[in-house]
């Protein structure tokens, strides 16, 4: 594994991980008009801690597209998805609860079970593929997902619908990342004419305010402890499967690989939930902000 690799994947983890909590204590205030809405980003751009939340996460995907660049998805990812520590780490500042059994068995499930798959599957770059259907059968079928969850989500947006839409964010983030890397290519290999004149970088910045706009009224109506486990979750297992489906990423395939693969993956998305439902994790919506009280009267 290059250091270099780990060190801007891991950098962009933190980032995302402080970005998310900032966001979601600005986030769990705005008013619920705005669920689902362009209207809840505007409403936001006010809140300064919000904006704060919103560099560190740009900070957060700038140098996660670095690592892209630099690596594998299939190696990228993993990583990212320890951004739920570093979320825990400032949440445990903020509440002052100690990690606890719970948050070190979190942490060991999921750090075990990053170098698990990293070890037993080799990430390694391959000859990416050229048919377009491919491309677009992985992607379709992804954004289909997410917007089938996302309609649920409208159902029962105060029971389960954080949860679908934070899925449903990390179904497009995961996807959004696979189109880093096709754009970082492709500019590296034409320059601005080359990158532009596809449709990938504009796929990135869809999926990215789309993305934007479902974590967000995730956050409003729910805890960290709803959302964040599934969008952390949901975001590398999207990414992995376009790498190896269509950017040529390879992994190992024998019998011992693929097992250790999978039950690193498994532990990854346990230890996940494990520091989601950390009590360090903030466990309740705050009460409404006047503006929202307001909205929410009228």
């Amino acid at each position: 594994m290059s250091v270099l690799v780990l060190l801007l994947a891991v950098g962009a983890a933190c980032c995302l991980g402080f970005g998310f909590v900032l966001q979601q204590n600005a986030a769990q205030r705005a008013p619920l008009n705005d669920f689902l809405s362009p209207r809840l980003l505007l409403d936001l751009m006010r809140v300064p801690r919000w904006l704060g939340g919103l560099g560190l996460m740009i900070a957060g995907m700038v140098l996660g597209a670095l690592a892209l660049g630099k690596g594998e998805i299939s190696l990228v990812e993993p990583l990212l998805a320890t951004n739920l520590l570093f979320a825990l780490a400032l949440s445990r500042h903020q509440t002052g609860q100690p990690l606890g059994r719970q948050g070190w068995a979190g942490l060991l499930m999921l750090a075990g079970g990053v170098s698990a798959f990293i070890v037993a599957g080799e990430p390694r770059g391959g000859s990416a593929v050229g048919d377009p259907v491919r491309h677009w059968l992985i992607i379709g079928a992804m954004v289909g997902v997410a917007l089938v969850l996302t309609t649920y989500a409208k159902r029962s947006r105060l029971s389960w619908g954080p949860v679908l839409l934070a899925t449903a964010a990390g179904l497009l983030y995961g996807v959004q990342d696979a189109l880093t890397r096709v754009s970082g290519t492709r500019f590296s290999e034409g320059g601005l004419m080359e990158l532009f004149t596809g449709w990938q970088p504009y796929g990135v910045l869809v999926c990215g305010v789309t993305g934007l706009i479902l974590v967000q009224s995730a956050f409003e109506t729910a805890s960290l402890r709803m959302s964040l486990p599934a969008l952390t979750a949901a975001e590398p297992l999207a990414g992995i499967l376009c790498g190896v489906g269509f950017l040529g990423d390879r992994l190992r395939t024998d019998t011992g690989a693929l097992a250790w693969e999978a039950a690193g993956l498994a532990a990854v998305v346990a230890g996940i939930v494990v520091l989601g439902l950390h009590p360090a994790m903030p466990s309740g919506a705050a009460e409404p902000a006047p503006l929202a009280r307001d909205l929410q009267r009228r």
